[in-house]
C-alpha cells in the first residue's frame, strides 16, 4: 500500500508559455517543493531551473526572452511583478501594500490590473516595457486583464458584474486611453478567455444560452451541451476548443477562419486538460493532462506532424497503476434535482467508511483530475478501506447556467441538502457504512462541511475543514474590500440579505453540532479570514466538542508548501482514524 507522504510527494509539471522563437517553453514545476520555473526545450530535453524561492511563483516569457516573474509573500495574494534577466531578478511592478495581477502582454505592453489607487476597485494599467511609462484605464469595479492584442494597441479587460453568475468585458485603447464596453446584454452572462484573432475578438460565453460556446466577433460558431473553451495562436493558424464533458477534457482543432473542424488532438487518457498555450507560430500545442491517478505532466502536440509526446515525467514514488479511478454516478436530490458525484471504493465488500469531499467556489466543479487539495488524501484513504464520494452539488459550474444559480442567495441552503441526499443515497449501497460518513472541504467546501454538521447533526460522523466560512456576516465584514461585492452577489448582502445570511451561517447552529471536527486554515489568508476558523474552534472547546485547529503562519488560502502539506494531511488521516476507529 502507498504511503501518504509517497502520495503527497508526487511531483507535478504544467507549461506556461512559449519563447518568442518557439524554442523554449516555460514549466511551473513543484520539484523543489513549491511550484518554482523552468525552461524546457520544446522538442524535449532537461528542465532548467530558473528560480527558487520558498514561496509558490508563475510567469511567462516575455517577447526579449526574459521571464516576467509572479510572486507574493506567505500565500496573502499581493502579487508583486519581476523580471528575471540572465539570472539576475529584477524588481518590475512592486508595491508590498497592493495586488498587481492577471499580467499579460503583446507588442511591447504589459497590461495587469491593481487594486493601488483605491485598494478596492481593480484598474487595468498598461506598462510601456522599454519607456516604463504607464497608462491607467479606471473602468470601477473588479477588472482583470483577458489579453493584449499582438501590436500592443488593444488590451481585452473582464470587469465582474454586480449580480451573481455575470461579467463584462471591456476593450482598452492603450493609443488613445479611451475604453468601449463591448458586451451589453440583459441578463447573467459571463465572457472569458477573451483573444485576438487580428482584430477580431475571440471568446468563450453563455450569454443568451445555458453553456459556454464559442463567439468569433459576437457571432457564436461553436456550441454544444457542455461547456466548450478555446484559445487561438498568435498566427491565426489554429483555433482550439476544450469542451468540458462531465468533468473529463475533449479537444478539437478548428480553422479560425470557415470554423471547419480539423482533428480532435489525442490524449494520453481520459481525464483533465489545463493550461493549453501554442507555440507563436502555431506549429506546436502544449498542455497540462492530468487524471484522479495522474498528477499533471506537460505533453506536447505537434500540429503539422500530428504526434503527441510527452515532454515531462515529474519525480515519484508511487505506482500509478496501483491507484484507484472513480466511477461516474448521478442521484436524485430533495427536490428530484439530479446531481453528480464521482465514487472511489476500495476493493472488498465492505462495508466501506465514505468521505464525502466538496469543492470551493461554489461556481467550481470537481473535476477527475490530481488535484493536490483532494487526490493524495483519496489514494491514501481508499487504499485503507475508505470509500470517497465526490459530488458536484446545485451551484457547481460545468453544467450549464440553469444549475449554477440554483444555490444563489435565498437558495444557499437548498445545496446543503443536497448533502444529506447524497448521504441517503450512499447509505442505500450494501457497501457503504452511512453510520460512518465524514464531510470534507476547502474555502466554500469548508462552509459546507460546517453547515452539514450543524444543519444535518444526525448524518455525519466528523468533519475536516479548511479555510472555511463559520459565519457568513463575519466573513463578509471581514474579508479583504476588493472581495466583498463580488461574494455578495453569490451569498447575499449586509444590506439587504442580513437575516438570511445569519440564518444560513453555520455559527447560528452551532448548539446543533455533535460531531468532530478538524480545522485548518493559514494564518495569511485574504479570503476567507482567520478568525473564521479560530471562533468555531473555540466555541467548540467550550462545548467540549472534539476540535483540532492547525494554523500556519507562512501560508494563506491554500498549502503551498510540501512540509506544511504533509503535515496537514497526516493529521487529517490520523484525525479520521482515530474517531472512525479505522
Amino acid at each position: 500500500m502507498n504511503d501518504l507522504r509517497s502520495l503527497l510527494e508526487m511531483r507535478q509539471a504544467v507549461p506556461l508559455s512559449f519563447s518568442d522563437d518557439g524554442a523554449h517553453l516555460l514549466v511551473a514545476s513543484n520539484v523543489p517543493g513549491t511550484h518554482q520555473l523552468y525552461a524546457l526545450p520544446s522538442r524535449g530535453g532537461e528542465l532548467e531551473q530558473l528560480t527558487d524561492f520558498a514561496e509558490p511563483v508563475s510567469g511567462f516569457f516575455l517577447p526579449d526572452g526574459r521571464v516576467l516573474v509572479e510572486i507574493d509573500a506567505g500565500g496573502n495574494e499581493r502579487t508583486q511583478l519581476y523580471v528575471l534577466d540572465e539570472g539576475a531578478l529584477e524588481e518590475l511592478v512592486v508595491d508590498s501594500q497592493f495586488i498587481h495581477r492577471t499580467p499579460h502582454v503583446g507588442g511591447d505592453v504589459l497590461a495587469y490590473s491593481t487594486n493601488r489607487r483605491n485598494g478596492v476597485d481593480f484598474d487595468i494599467v498598461a506598462r510601456d516595457l522599454r519607456s516604463g511609462e504607464e497608462r491607467v484605464f479606471e473602468i470601477g469595479g473588479n477588472c482583470s486583464v483577458e489579453s493584449v492584442s499582438l501590436d500592443g494597441l488593444l488590451v481585452a479587460v473582464e470587469r465582474i458584474g454586480d449580480q451573481s453568475g455575470d461579467g463584462d468585458i471591456y476593450i482598452c485603447s492603450t493609443a488613445t486611453g479611451e475604453f468601449e464596453h463591448v458586451t451589453p446584454h440583459e441578463g447573467a452572462a459571463e465572457y472569458s478567455s477573451v483573444q485576438w484573432l487580428d482584430r477580431r475578438l475571440v471568446l468563450s460565453s453563455n450569454e443568451g444560452r445555458d453553456t459556454f460556446g464559442i463567439a468569433v466577433d459576437g457571432e457564436m460558431v461553436y456550441e454544444s451541451d457542455w461547456d466548450l473553451d478555446c484559445l487561438v495562436d498568435a498566427a491565426g493558424r489554429n483555433l482550439l476548443v476544450v469542451a468540458n464533458e462531465d468533468g473529463y477534457s475533449r479537444l478539437t482543432l478548428h480553422d479560425p477562419g470557415t470554423h471547419i473542424l480539423r482533428r480532435e488532438v489525442p490524449l494520453p487518457g481520459r481525464g483533465v486538460v489545463e493550461h493549453p498555450v501554442f507555440s507563436p507560430d502555431g506549429s506546436l500545442l502544449a498542455y497540462s493532462f492530468s487524471s484522479p491517478v495522474e498528477p499533471h505532466d506537460v505533453y506536447l502536440y505537434d500540429v503539422d506532424a500530428a504526434q503527441l509526446t510527452r515532454l515531462t515525467t515529474s519525480p515519484r514514488e508511487v505506482e500509478t497503476a496501483t491507484l484507484v479511478k472513480p466511477t461516474l454516478h448521478r442521484f436524485d436530490s430533495f427536490d428530484g434535482e439530479s446531481v453528480p458525484v464521482f465514487l472511489f471504493e476500495p476493493e472488498g465488500d465492505g462495508p466501506f467508511p465514505v468521505v464525502v469531499t466538496v469543492h470551493g467556489g461554489p461556481e467550481s466543479q470537481w473535476l477527475p483530475w490530481f488535484a493536490p487539495s483532494f487526490a493524495p488524501l483519496t489514494q491514501y484513504l481508499v487504499a485503507r478501506g475508505y470509500a470517497v464520494a465526490a459530488p458536484n452539488v446545485r451551484g457547481s459550474s460545468g453544467y450549464g447556467k440553469r444549475y449554477e444559480h440554483l444555490d444563489d442567495i435565498e437558495k444557499r441552503l437548498d445545496s446543503v441538502a443536497d448533502l444529506a441526499s447524497l448521504h441517503e443515497w450512499l447509505s442505500e449501497r450494501p457497501n457503504i457504512d452511512g453510520a460512518r460518513a465524514v464531510v470534507y472541504g476547502r474555502s466554500y467546501g469548508g462552509y459546507m462541511v460546517l453547515a452539514a454538521l450543524a444543519l444535518q447533526p444526525e448524518l455525519w460522523a466528523a468533519g475536516i475543514e479548511c479555510v472555511g466560512i463559520s459565519s457568513l456576516v463575519t466573513f463578509l465584514e471581514n474579508t479583504s474590500p476588493y472581495r466583498r461585492s463580488a461574494r455578495e452577489s453569490e451569498y447575499g448582502s449586509l444590506d439587504r440579505d442580513r437575516a438570511f445570511l445569519i440564518e444560513a451561517s453555520p455559527m447560528t447552529h452551532i448548539d446543533a453540532i455533535q460531531a468532530p471536527l478538524f480545522i485548518q486554515h493559514g494564518r495569511n489568508d485574504p479570503r476567507v479570514p482567520v478568525s473564521e476558523s479560530e471562533h468555531i474552534h473555540a466555541v467548540l472547546a467550550k462545548k467540549d466538542i472534539p476540535s483540532e485547529l492547525l494554523i500556519f503562519e507562512d501560508e494563506g488560502h491554500t498549502v503551498e508548501k510540501l512540509p506544511n502539506r504533509i503535515e496537514t494531511f497526516t493529521r487529517m488521516a490520523e484525525f479520521l482514524d482515530r474517531i472512525l476507529g479505522v
